[in-house]
């Protein structure tokens, strides 16, 4: 065909294509869907990257391959993945599935716009505010402002960049000549991204105050007041306390009334990161681990983790109204954000991220609210309580299970003590070798596929198992199977 030609017809087969996509939603029903939720199969089937590396094939080529060997890929990708979405998958702060959450997904990927301007995405600008809204009632501000980033992390830096800028205006054209030496303050038990966030913001970590935390990982007013004090002896400006709720490892949820007040006499920006602990919020019952939260200038919360709306959907909550976010990241670019456009420009709302192209992440959560309400998600978070108020009861029954300490969140820590171990606390080498018992385990159960769930050490504590239930898919069978298997793998350790 004449290059000419090539333009009188599309490049794309609609007919061929539409086939493909029809045959390949069977390949991820069946496989991802109802495989990857089905207890009889593997969690995982483990390769070594070299051996997996081959079976996938994973070499770029001129040439493309026929239409079945692609959907023999897509298999193949689905069959070494791990499946989070398995009833016995503990392993991350997320897992399970929703399947109008993810019908939510499916319909972003499709649509594949970008959330930046009214003009391109008049649907899901529109229900992005509708959720942020509803995110920040539940916080308990009647307004405020919000967007949603990809990942905790980054509404972590997004809340210690805006503080920065509510402090010192001057920043964002001055840069940090324009700034004194600034210090952070936030827990020993914090997420690593505060620190990640200070350096990439040019605060540097050596200004990250930690502050002390109780035996159950809560941080300590107290200690609070005295790195304040230490920072400004130091010569630092001290502008920004970041608390969490709900940490990655022992789930603690610090103080926030007492950590409220400490900020409102230093005049801090008072931030709390409830990326893992947010949910808690749609529960009567448990609600009362973030009393205080309502007095937070800002808010980080993943509804990807509890509410398993599907990775990602990360919320930054801003109680300010004045348009805070929008003067601090705004660059005013004319040919995306035009001033004359015919319609109300205050909906174009991609000015107030640091990103230009950003991705959907609204729609999952809303199509899962509408189907379940909020009394569905209630009774969720409720769910996973239970879960682990159950797991707690079953190790007190069993010998060989150790509690590192009583949960008041869904963070179950634990050791398993073989039997060659147990009564032997007195030898010097007790917990040397008590440590080697979780990382042996999670080998075992790896590379057998019956399940995954973390471990870690924790300060001078030796190795232990966090396991998380968020999956509305797991059921007491499937506890009561984590507690046996950990026995089964462990027990001629």
């Amino acid at each position: 065909m004449a290059e000419a030609d090539l333009l009188d017809v599309p490049a794309l087969d609609k007919a061929a294509g539409e086939e493909f996509l029809q045959e390949a939603f069977g390949v991820i029903l069946e496989e991802a869907v109802r495989r990857g939720t089905d207890v009889a199969e593997k969690v995982c089937d483990w390769k070594e990257p070299e051996d997996l590396r081959h079976l996938l094939d994973l070499e770029l080529r001129g040439h493309g391959e026929p239409q079945p060997q692609v959907l023999q890929r897509c298999r193949d990708i689905i069959r070494y993945s791990v499946k989070t979405c398995h009833p016995r998958f503990f392993n991350q702060l997320f897992s399970g599935l929703d399947y109008h959450a993810l019908a939510g997904r499916m319909i972003t990927e499709t649509l594949n716009t970008s959330q930046y301007t009214y003009e391109i995405a008049p649907v899901f600008v529109l229900m992005e505010e509708v959720v942020l809204q509803k995110l920040r009632e539940l916080v308990g501000w009647g307004s405020g402002d919000g967007i949603f980033c990809p990942g905790g992390s980054i509404s972590n830096m997004y809340a210690m960049n805006v503080a920065r800028y509510h402090r010192f205006p001057d920043c964002k054209r001055r840069g940090l000549w324009a700034l004194p030496r600034l210090a952070v303050f936030t827990s020993k038990e914090c997420h690593y991204s505060i620190q990640k966030g200070a350096a990439f913001l040019g605060i540097g970590t050596d200004n990250v105050y930690l502050v002390g935390a109780d035996e159950r990982g809560k941080m300590i007013p107290a200690e609070l007041e005295k790195q304040i004090s230490q920072a400004q002896v130091e010569g630092a400006v001290p502008f920004f306390v970041s608390v969490t709720c709900g940490t990655t490892v022992l789930g603690a949820f610090d103080p926030l009334v007492a950590v409220a007040d400490v900020c409102e006499r230093h005049g801090l920006w008072f931030h709390v990161d409830a990326a893992w602990g947010g949910s808690v919020l749609l529960s009567q019952k448990h609600r009362h681990l973030l009393a205080g939260i309502e007095r937070a200038n800002s808010v980080a919360w993943n509804p990807h983790k509890m509410l398993t709306t599907g990775l990602q959907c990360s919320a930054f909550l801003l109680r300010n109204t004045s348009g805070l976010l929008h003067r601090c990241h705004s660059a005013g670019a004319t040919y995306l954000f035009q001033p004359d456009k015919f319609y109300n420009v205050a909906w174009d709302t991609g000015d107030k991220t640091v990103q230009c192209g950003r991705k959907v992440d609204c729609l999952k959560l809303w199509l899962l609210w509408k189907a379940v309400g909020t009394e569905g998600l209630e009774k969720r978070v409720d769910r996973a309580f239970a879960c682990t108020r159950y797991l707690v009861e079953e190790i007190k029954k069993r010998e060989g299970f150790q509690l590192v300490m009583e949960p008041e969140f869904i963070n179950l820590c634990f050791w398993f003590v073989p039997p060659s171990l147990r009564g032997k606390q007195a030898q010097a080498d007790y917990w040397e070798r008590l440590g080697k018992v979780a990382p042996a385990i999670k080998e075992r159960m790896m590379k057998a596929g019956s399940m995954l769930v973390g471990y870690q050490p924790h300060g001078s504590k030796a190795n232990f198992f966090r396991q998380i239930v968020t999956s509305p898919l797991v059921t007491r069978q499937d506890l009561d199977f984590f507690l046996d298997e950990i026995e089964r793998l462990g027990r001629d350790l």
